[in-house]
């Protein structure tokens, strides 16, 4: 499936060094078992959780637990067969915009753009890389979430529209699709995510049901 992407999706032709960028600072990532982080805003927000739902579980590959681990819950629990024959492996991936409590407290005690930057601070110890999805590339509070990873020595990806905006000059990778127009640039937005996740699942768990 992966390997069609280019040729189902002529138009990122032009921005193929930058997605297969992006891939290799999460696949760094997560091979090291760093957490991945995902922000936006909007339509950009449910983007982040969707991504953090196809990496957390199987997205195309069962993903199933190594023997080892599949007999110690068998030998361990009652139930211990349907745990191991239904847990999955995973890539570690939040989503800082699924955190209400803490999102509102950030947003009252201290300041709205920085609903991000504080989570970055808290995770950047066990995180490897920031992703911000922002059409516009003038998000303030990814901005400040970018500025935190950067001194923190985190990976930043920017997912944007044609021109970055200010979150460019803060980005490591800088996946610019060739658009503006808010949901154009979503709907690029999907289908390149989308391969990504594809791609690591694939790579990470030599999945035999991609081609």
């Amino acid at each position: 499936m992966h390997r069609q992407f280019y040729k189902r999706n002529p138009d990122l032709v032009i921005i193929k060094d930058q997605i297969e960028a992006a891939y290799e600072l999460l696949l760094e990532s997560a091979q090291k078992s760093k957490a991945l982080l995902f922000c936006g805003n909007g339509g950009s927000a449910s983007d982040s959780d969707h991504i953090v739902g196809e990496l957390m579980k199987g997205f195309v590959s069962k993903r199933p637990l190594d023997e080892d681990l599949r007999k110690l819950f068998i030998d361990t629990y009652d139930n211990g067969d349907h745990i191991a024959s239904n847990l999955q492996k995973a890539i570690p991936a939040i989503s800082l915009t699924q955190h209400p409590a803490l999102n509102f407290a950030i947003q009252n005690d201290l300041h709205a753009d920085l609903v991000f930057a504080q989570q970055v601070n808290g995770y950047a110890p066990i995180s490897g890389v920031v992703v911000g999805m922002s059409t516009s590339g003038n998000a303030e509070n990814i901005i400040n979430a970018f500025k935190v990873a950067k001194l923190k020595g985190l990976k930043t990806i920017l997912m944007s529209g044609k021109t970055g905006g200010k979150l460019k000059e803060f980005a490591d990778v800088a996946i610019l699709t060739p658009d503006t127009e808010t949901f154009i640039v979503q709907e690029y937005h999907l289908a390149i995510y989308h391969y990504l996740c594809l791609k690591l699942e694939n790579t990470l768990f030599e999945s035999d049901n991609l081609e």
